[in-house]
């Protein structure tokens, strides 16, 4: 129980540092805008939609089905709101919690020892956790180890009662039960029925790959054929469920997630396919070079077998087959021990193991220490579960590594990644047994104290560096900017891009434009920085170069919305309304399948409209513009806020004097959003000309109140008052506009009519001045001020 705790411990404090981090990366599309974890959206949402908050069935959905990771942020969300801090404490006590229970497991191997020790010590440590621990969104990969080791080891005791208890079952479908809970903490959970039946065979049963189907086929052995039986039924329907759940179809993903799968060259994807489980145990064995993302060219793809990378994955796959022989060779000479027979010193009955000469003679000479090392306990006759032989350990071992990864290695289907670290966290386990089963083997081997020293002081260095490792990238991952800075080296074009959001967050605008030019420069096609640029262009008055970026980002991705809204508005905004109408209608008919995110699809197609019908509403085109807020108000998403929309319908209706529809929706504007200011002074303006005087008043006293520093609110009190012939109240009120909004030529020309009309002809000769000079060249009538509605 000590090495447990010691080992939580350590995982818990190395990750102490991530307690004060801010949502990074992933976390916003998981969190921040993922409308299932909001109080309003029925909770049963959640085993409807992928991770992001997609339907499952739409084509679009990344098909991630996690709902049980889901209701824990949901759950997050209940008690702390968008606080991180909450949802970190949860991933380090989640990674304290695998780390202890993968402890107990690796004692079921190795023993009460330094081994069982070190192995859970270097798990805690492990630099390649910090995707998975760090980063909030990684609690799925967390989750979903937690109950893989429950239900691994609920297969081991049904194992060890098979037989001898009715209670063998009852840890059977704990098995099954922790299987799926797994599952739906993450896809790959699944695999740990397989790891389980990896184990009652090659470790449990001790048999080797020749005497596998006639142990199956003799009648003492039906226990065995029941249980992998079960297992594979077990697996198969979930794997049916759940394909059945996400509507019979894989992901799609897009070029730059994965570009091996979208290369035109059969010999690029092979080489390129065979190479990256490589990379992968690279980043185990040595993760010095780490990221938040591995997509677009951060692996380059191979693409002729003269590519010096091809010898890494030659080198990889020679090894594996080793190890794979080493663990899974044929019997050799049977000798006698303990009046039973056993293979190369090993008994292979119960799955129990019995030392070899060399090992016995190890013992013998050095009883305290070379038996606690190879065993992990001292070797003594009343031990009550001798531990599997070290073989085993190595098959189980080799298992656990490559079983869970088999689904992120595009053998069956292709996922939407290159490399992910987070993927690895399950995988790490074997990894971890792989280095602490050859260290003790190593530590048994060899003769002298000095070396027997030197191999266990080595592998307790190699803790201590992952975990001085793991504590300097957990700083990594305390903000964005420090997220993305870390990553230019490996995946320039996504770091630098996302960087420019940051520092245009920060308004840093020099230096945000410089990250994006940084990332077009990596990738120049990529629709969203050209997207991005263009809108830091817009918002500074560069409309030329925006309409630039724009276009360009239309023709890298025709299906790009929010490109085509924002080319409406700057069209719009320089008086080419035809132009602009034409690129509003095309944005509406944009389809949303296939789309990545197909609720910001659906806003920004919703915005289209709204500016359109403002378009038609500007044009004198009323009716048009309530056909055009209709089809808006259909397509509009759950998540969007609609009180602008509604606003403008009610102002439709008022200029048709269709008063009755209009009041309903100024109300649904104010239902919507209780201080939105725009509906208080349009709905004041409808009280007025029915005649509830009191109640207008009311309504523009209380826009005036939610945002004092408006000009335009007291401007339409001020209009309000002047109806009422209460003059010297409308100057004040006009005196006030115009000090607030003194660029506005339509503020303060109306300022100064309204101050001639109260007889104030010097103040009103002083605003007739001003507005002379904000518009020389004007001659005309005194204008109608009008309520500016913001965009969308």
């Amino acid at each position: 129980m000590l090495a447990e705790l010691v080992s939580s411990a350590l995982g818990l404090a190395l990750y102490l540092n991530t307690l004060s981090a801010d949502f990074c990366y992933d976390d916003s599309r998981a969190i921040k805008t993922n409308q299932d974890l909001l109080p309003e959206t029925p909770w049963t949402h959640i085993f409807y939609n992928d991770f992001w908050g997609t339907l499952l069935t739409h084509s679009g959905s990344h098909k991630s089905y996690r709902p049980l990771c889901t209701l824990s942020f949901r759950l997050n969300h209940a008690v702390g709101g968008l606080d991180p801090w909450s949802y970190h404490l949860v991933n380090v006590l989640l990674h304290a919690a695998v780390t202890g229970v993968f402890t107990s497991f690796s004692k079921t191997l190795l023993g009460d020892g330094c081994w069982t020790f070190m192995a859970g010590l270097l798990f805690a440590s492990h630099p390649i956790h910090t995707e998975a621990v760090a980063g909030i969104v990684g609690r799925a990969d967390v989750g979903a180890s937690l109950f893989f080791l429950l239900s691994l080891l609920c297969y081991i005791k049904h194992c060890s009662t098979r037989g001898s208890s009715a209670r063998t079952w009852g840890w059977f479908l704990g098995t099954g039960l922790c299987a799926g809970c797994s599952m739906l903490w993450k896809e790959q959970g699944v695999t740990v029925l397989a790891v389980s039946a990896v184990y009652d065979v090659f470790v449990f049963h001790r048999l080797k790959v020749k005497q596998i189907l006639p142990a199956i086929c003799k009648r003492k052995n039906l226990s065995l054929f029941l249980s992998i039986s079960l297992l594979t039924f077990w697996g198969t329907s979930l794997l049916g469920a759940r394909l059945y759940w996400m509507g019979n179809k894989p992901p799609s993903f897009s070029n730059s997630d994965n570009p091996a799968a979208d290369s035109d060259s059969l010999l690029a994807r092979t080489l390129t396919f065979f190479y990256l489980p490589t990379k992968n145990l690279w980043l185990l064995l040595c993760p010095d070079t780490l990221s938040f993302d591995w997509s677009m060219d951060a692996v380059p793809l191979l693409r002729t077998v003269c590519d010096w990378r091809n010898l890494h994955t030659v080198a990889f796959y020679t090894g594996l087959l080793l190890l794979a022989y080493y663990g899974l060779k044929s019997p050799g000479v049977e000798r006698e021990c303990n009046g039973k027979v056993v293979t190369n010193g090993k008994q292979n009955a119960n799955g129990h193991s019995c030392h070899s000469d060399g090992e016995y003679r190890n013992s013998e000479s050095k009883p305290s220490l070379a038996a606690k090392a190879e065993n992990g306990i001292k070797n003594n006759a009343a031990q009550r579960s001798p531990l599997p032989s070290t073989e085993n350990i190595v098959v189980l071992s080799l298992s656990l590594l490559i079983i869970p990864f088999v689904p992120a290695t595009n053998l069956f289907f292709y996922v939407g990644f290159v490399i992910a670290e987070r993927v690895l966290y399950i995988p790490s386990m074997g990894f971890c047994l792989l280095v602490t089963v050859g260290a003790r083997a190593l530590y048994v081997k060899v003769q002298k104290r000095f070396l027997k020293s030197l191999i266990f002081y080595a592998t307790a260095t190699l803790i201590v560096f992952y975990g001085l490792k793991t504590a300097i990238r957990n700083g990594d991952w305390q903000n964005e900017e420090m997220l993305y800075r870390s990553g230019i080296k490996v995946n320039p074009a996504k770091a630098w891009g996302n960087l420019g959001n940051v520092l245009k967050s920060q308004s840093k605008i020099s230096e945000a434009e410089s990250a994006y030019r940084n990332a077009l420069y990596y990738r120049s096609n990529m629709a969203d920085m050209l997207y991005n640029l263009g809108l830091l262009l817009q918002e500074n008055s560069r409309f030329a170069e925006a309409l630039h970026y724009y276009k360009l980002a239309i023709g890298s991705r025709p299906t790009l919305a929010s490109a085509y809204l924002n080319t409406g508005i700057i069209l719009m905004n320089q008086g080419k309304t035809e132009e602009a109408r034409r690129t509003f209608l095309k944005c509406s008919e944009i389809p949303d399948e296939n789309l990545k995110d197909p609720h910001a699809h659906k806003s920004s197609v919703t915005s289209c409209l709204y500016n359109l019908g403002k378009l038609y509403h500007e044009q004198g085109h009323y009716e048009d513009a309530l056909s055009v807020y209709k089809e808006a108000i259909q397509k509009m998403p759950r998540q969007f806020a609609p009180q602008s929309l509604y606003n403008m319908m009610g102002e439709a209706y008022m200029r048709l004097s269709k008063l009755p529809e209009a009041e309903h929706w100024y109300m649904e504007s104010l239902r919507s959003k209780t201080d939105h200011i725009p509906a208080h002074l349009t709905y004041g303006k409808l009280l007025a000309l029915t005649g509830r005087k009191s109640e207008a008043e009311k309504f523009f006293l209380k826009a005036i109140e939610l945002d004092p520093t408006k000009g335009n609110c007291y401007m339409h009190y001020g209009q309000f008052l002047l109806e009422e012939a209460r003059l010297i109240e409308a100057a004040e009120m006009a005196k006030k506009a115009a000090e607030l909004d003194s660029t506005e030529f339509d503020v303060v020309f109306s300022a100064a009519h309204m101050l001639r009309q109260a007889s104030l002809n010097e103040a009103a000769e002083k605003y007739y001045d001003l507005a002379a000079r904000l518009r020389p060249n004007w001659s005309g009538t005194k204008p109608t001020v009008s309520l500016s509605i913001r965009r969308l």
